[in-house]
């Protein structure tokens, strides 16, 4: 892939509850090692105790911010629960060329990440009024990470608020634009089953030997899944369509 193509694409990640851009960095140095530019957002749904905590939409509005300040095509990707804000942020935005759900909520339009989960808390999510904390995120995300770094981003973890898993997704980018769903075999947020029936909305699927957080464990294989888009779609070939 010619550096003028890589100029041309950006790719935005987008992390799920509880965490921040912090968690993409090793995956992110990898992507602009490749030669490609990448931008992150930071949820408002995330905050840390005390701070004040937003809901879906506003995670939605934050993604689609990014994307519009964005020049050129774009590979989004989203994992865990922020397949909610970026199937809604991104729908309807023209740059948007692919998108990738890492072991993602690939929703449809009326669906939320409650009703997804069948409308109960599982048993690890501790809930005090608008804030939740998963009780064991050592084991429920970073089973397969080395200690060192997975007690480095259990105590990163940050309150999510309620509301946005209770909101109702409103729009569906994946209705229309060509998406990869990346199935974690061995996530124990996430069961591999639940990640497979989703993935039947996207139109390319991939699978990883991992726990829910690959971005830590696998690095090096979410920067090539990614990096290997971007170089299909330089060539004019699209892995997949909606």
């Amino acid at each position: 892939m010619s550096s003028d193509s890589h100029q041309r694409l950006t790719v935005l990640l987008v992390h799920g509850a509880w965490h921040g851009a912090w968690c993409w960095q090793d995956v992110k140095e990898k992507l602009i090692r490749n030669g490609l530019a990448v931008e992150t957002v930071d949820l408002p749904s995330a905050n840390p105790q005390g701070g004040q905590r937003a809901g879906l939409h506003d995670d939605a509005r934050v993604v689609r911010s990014a994307l519009d300040s964005i020049e050129g095509n774009v590979i989004a990707v989203a994992h865990s629960y922020g397949g909610l804000p970026l199937s809604e942020g991104a729908a309807g935005a023209s740059n948007v060329a692919h998108l990738i759900y890492l072991a993602a909520f690939q929703l449809d339009i009326g669906e939320s990440l409650w009703s997804a989960i069948g409308g109960q808390p599982t048993s690890w999510l501790q809930i005090r009024d608008d804030a939740t904390m998963p009780t064991d995120a050592r084991e429920i995300f970073f089973g397969d990470v080395d200690e060192d770094v997975a007690d480095a981003a259990t105590a990163k973890l940050s309150p999510q608020s309620l509301s946005s898993f209770q909101e109702v997704q409103i729009a569906a980018a994946w209705i229309s634009t060509p998406s990869t769903y990346i199935i974690c075999e061995n996530d124990n947020a996430i069961p591999a089953p639940a990640q497979e029936a989703m993935s039947a909305r996207a139109g390319h699927t991939v699978r990883l030997a991992s726990s829910h957080s690959a971005f830590l464990s696998r690095p090096d294989d979410v920067a090539k899944i990614i990096t290997d888009h971007a170089n299909s779609m330089s060539a004019g070939f699209s892995l997949s369509t909606p």
